[in-house]
């Protein structure tokens, strides 16, 4: 009881009080115990308008990031979506609850683990997880109608474009190491991409072939 009125005071204060209106990242945000994903000692400020450590130099997000980078995808369920970078699992678990199906890449076996546990435990069956390089993305499993990268990167993967459907959306932080811009590009039914920019950020880096090499920037 006490972590569900926590709960909801977090999406009543950091999500609608900020601007999120869109029904569904609500009710998601409301349904998903975000207490399970962090470490047990921090599961008190789980509900914090802040970030925590997972482990492994990373981080879940504060509740206003993903409850913007969420409504940037603009889901009205049914769909298709790759989200690069599972972390802890709670961001994937969000989209579950939206989307009819979600591909989730970790460049971490560890976390990529206990964030398998964890999306079962919630009932999230309909999130597949791999463990590989984000940064190229879900090759085999495109194109996905929205694509959210939790780091942040140097310039955008031309495989995400690649990968990303007509009308799709793609929403990712773009910059230095240090600070980023949240991006969202669409693409457009006749193949064009529309760029837009939504608010300042920092991410942890996005890692790998197509982003930061490790120590780099």
């Amino acid at each position: 009881m006490e972590f569900a009125i926590a709960r909801r005071r977090m999406v009543e204060r950091q999500v609608q009080e900020r601007g999120i209106v869109d029904p569904k990242v609500i009710e998601a945000m409301l349904q998903v115990p975000r207490h399970l994903f962090v470490e047990d000692a921090l599961r008190g400020q789980a509900y914090g308008d802040f970030s925590l450590p997972i482990g492994d130099k990373q981080t879940i997000s504060q509740p206003f990031t993903v409850a913007t980078m969420t409504a940037a995808l603009q889901l009205g369920g049914g769909e298709k979506v790759l989200e690069i970078g599972t972390g802890s699992g709670y961001q994937a678990a969000i989209l579950a609850r939206i989307a009819v199906r979600v591909y989730s890449v970790e460049r971490i076996p560890a976390l990529a683990r206990r964030a398998r546990r964890l999306l079962d435990e919630v009932g999230c069956g309909n999130v597949n997880i791999k463990v590989t390089d984000g940064t190229f993305g879900w090759e085999e499993a495109a194109p996905f109608d929205a694509i959210i990268v939790t780091a942040g990167a140097p310039a955008i993967p031309t495989g995400y474009l690649a990968q990303l459907a007509p009308g799709g959306r793609l929403v990712i932080p773009i910059g230095p190491r240090d600070r980023q811009l949240l991006k969202r590009i669409t693409r457009t039914a006749d193949g064009r991409l529309q760029e837009e920019d939504l608010l300042d950020c920092r991410f942890v880096p996005l890692l790998g072939a197509h982003g930061w090499a490790q120590g780099e920037g």
